[in-house]
């Protein structure tokens, strides 16, 4: 984020705690346009009160599955969620619960939003592209430390349209904080050169773009095989 006067964070601070909204769910639409129209099981990552999951749910021909390490969350997710959704919440740790799963090349969609930041990088998409199925679609939204003239400036901007969205989403009004903003968070290390070059390294012809709201996407495809 860019650098601001305390005084003038402390301001916005007030300003979001009074006017919440899902920087993440902003991405949510954005996510299900790089996915199939239909598509087999789906796994979303880090998927917290499980928003993201209920929406891969209305695409998928077989199952959702949300991981999350944080057990209160997940018991949030479960009472939410309508039980005609084919979908499972399960309380694992992002990196042991995937090592742990025998069935490589089980998912046709992997999400990964806003978490894996928290995870060992390189190992964690590694861990995705094995359990990706061939011709599957990894899509990542993530956190990168801001390092550079081009970070700081969309940074600024950010400020900008974040004050503009927290208006326009609440309608001018105070609003309670969404469940999904519950989760834990953690400032990110890695700074958006790094990120890149990780992933081009473990995802050969991944594509990885700086976005808005202190966000970097990626999009990955499993090769068929021959």
């Amino acid at each position: 984020m860019t650098i601001l006067p305390p005084s003038v964070l402390r301001a916005l601070e007030r300003f979001h705690a009074a006017h919440p909204w899902d920087h993440n769910a902003h991405y949510h639409p954005w996510i299900t346009r790089q996915l199939p129209r239909r598509y087999g099981r789906a796994l979303d990552v880090g998927c917290g009160s499980g928003d993201l999951v209920r929406l891969l749910a209305g695409r998928s021909t077989s199952s959702v599955v949300g991981i999350d390490s944080d057990p209160v969350i997940i018991r949030q997710a479960r009472e939410i969620t309508p039980p005609a959704l084919p979908v499972t919440f399960t309380v694992a740790d992002a990196m042991t619960g995937l090592l742990d799963d025998p069935a490589e090349g089980s998912y046709d969609v992997i999400t990964c939003v806003a978490v894996v930041h928290h995870l060992p990088y390189a190992d964690a998409l590694a861990v995705f592209r094995r359990r990706l199925a061939p011709g599957g679609t990894l899509v990542v939204v993530g956190l990168a430390r801001a390092e550079g003239p081009v970070d700081h400036l969309l940074g600024g901007v950010a400020v900008v349209a974040n004050l503009v969205m927290a208006w326009v989403k609440n309608r001018g009004r105070p609003a309670v904080r969404p469940v999904a903003m519950s989760a834990r968070t953690r400032a990110a290390e890695m700074g958006f050169g790094e990120v890149v070059r990780e992933a081009r390294r473990v995802l050969p012809g991944c594509r990885v773009r700086r976005r808005l709201f202190w966000r970097y996407t990626l999009v990955w495809r499993q090769p068929t095989r021959s």
